[in-house]
């Protein structure tokens, strides 16, 4: 009798595709590295994180002719052996960890490496998307203008209990007290101003509150204490806007040498969709017009995505989507298409996947917002609301947008919304024609109501 072959013999009957393959298990103060069987007397071997050890690593690579590396994307310490063999000429694999789970119960920092570089190099490993040149220096502008914008937003919340401490009840006759009405009178505050007419006298012509109703407000026991904290929360505040400021100059100049590199040709800008004022943290530049120059597509058109949306998603996605051949593909990888579990011929459960996606978020904000809009997609999400709940409504909106910004950038489409009273006249229709098939099928013939009752007569 044959006996089976041992269960680490069965790697050898997978087709080999990357031929040249190597792995690297991330640390934060050592990396483990592993080269195929033949290509050293010793495949796996240690180095440390400090610069040069990373090129000791790099060079170890080319004489063992790698031509492929994969590795984890653990925490932020990848990054830099990530971007070095990048720049050197290999290409670099960066897979999730969900997707190389290790046998259980042989985990060690050398048994992950092996495990890795096997699976890599019989192609069982996907990479994940990574933008890269200017898209990816665009993609950090943003995140750190992002988080610099977080941390300001600590301080107007430090504003307001300075405020309402000394019994000023700014934040509640003015809508943003980071607006022009708002900052004047703090800074006037913080100057020495203590007079309650005088600081209702910088109230913005905009504001909805009169001057009265803010003077009132400001009636308040100013103490040494909470002007000092005031003082301290609006510096804070206003450095944190002074740092976005210059990641605005950085993102705009990197959109202007984009648009030189692309060299689109453009046909003249349409209007705007709709008039309104500038996003309160919006950058402090065209947008809009950025982005035209850029994909000769006005992005802004789709319902529910506004310029500044526009440009993080270019930021997450790129300014081609050659990576995804299709938007099956593109909204498969946000985790808003459905995820089909198969068991035995039975759909045991088809929903989404969690994501981590800043697009996939950004997506759903956008859906969520599109649903107050009397518009095909506010008239879908509506329906969809009502039928299944507000978050597969969500998914389901999130998802469509997706497909738009997927066609409008990969294959230049035109966005023209036909109304929500179009959509509810299709849908009507299409619900219709299935009453009509259905009764079909059971030998009865569907007729309006007042021909019906005209039979009858």
């Amino acid at each position: 009798m044959k006996r089976d072959k041992p269960s680490g013999s069965r790697s050898s009957d997978l087709t080999t595709v990357h031929v040249n393959a190597a792995a690297i298990d991330i640390g934060a103060t050592m990396h483990m590295a592993a080269v195929g069987a033949d290509r050293s007397s010793e495949p796996v071997r240690s180095f440390g994180t400090f610069t040069a050890d990373l090129c000791r690593l790099a060079d170890w690579f080319a004489e063992c002719g790698v031509k492929t590396v994969v590795m984890e994307s653990t925490g932020v310490y990848w990054i830099p052996i990530f971007e070095l063999l990048d720049e050197r000429g290999f290409e670099v694999f960066l897979v999730n960890a969900s997707d190389a789970k290790h046998v259980p119960g042989r985990k060690t920092d050398v048994s992950d490496a092996q495990w890795l570089q096997r699976l890599h190099s019989h192609g069982l490993l996907r990479a994940s998307f990574r933008p890269k040149g200017e898209i990816a220096e665009l993609r950090a502008y943003l995140r750190q203008r992002e988080r610099l914008l977080d941390y300001a937003a600590s301080h107007i919340q430090h504003m307001q209990k300075a405020l309402t401490e000394m019994n000023l009840q700014l934040h509640h006759v003015v809508s943003d007290v980071t607006g022009a009405t708002g900052l004047r009178i703090i800074r006037a505050i913080v100057a020495g101003e203590r007079d309650p007419a005088v600081l209702a006298m910088l109230r913005d012509t905009r504001c909805h509150a009169d001057a009265e109703t803010i003077q009132k407000a400001l009636g308040g026991h100013y103490r040494s204490e909470h002007l000092f904290a005031l003082e301290q929360a609006l510096g804070l505040y206003e450095a944190y806007q002074e740092r976005a400021q210059a990641c605005d100059v950085r993102i705009e100049a990197v959109l202007k040498a984009l648009s030189t590199l692309r060299d689109r040709q453009t046909v003249p800008m349409p209007p705007p969709r709709q008039r309104g004022s500038r996003q309160s943290n919006g950058p402090g530049f065209d947008v809009r017009g950025a982005l035209y120059g850029l994909l000769g597509k006005d992005l802004t058109q789709i319902h529910g995505m506004g310029p500044y949306l526009a440009l993080k998603l270019i930021a997450e996605c790129g300014d081609d989507l050659s990576a995804w051949p299709t938007a099956k593909h593109f909204t498969s990888r946000l985790c808003l298409a459905p995820s089909n579990k198969i068991s035995g011929g039975k759909v045991l459960s088809s929903r989404t996947r969690r994501s981590g996606s800043r697009a996939a978020a950004l997506l759903r904000l956008a859906a969520t917002t599109i649903g107050r809009t009397d518009t095909a997609l506010g008239a879908f999400y509506r329906r969809l609301s009502t039928r299944t709940g507000k978050a597969k409504a969500v998914t389901a909106t999130a998802r469509k947008i997706a497909v738009l910004f997927y066609n409008a950038v990969r294959h230049g489409m035109d966005y023209v919304d036909p109304g929500a009273s179009s959509y509810e006249a299709r849908y009507r229709a299409r619900v219709i024609d299935n009453l009509q098939r259905r009764a079909k099928t059971f030998g009865f013939v569907l007729q309006p109501a007042g021909l019906a009752v005209d039979a009858v007569s």
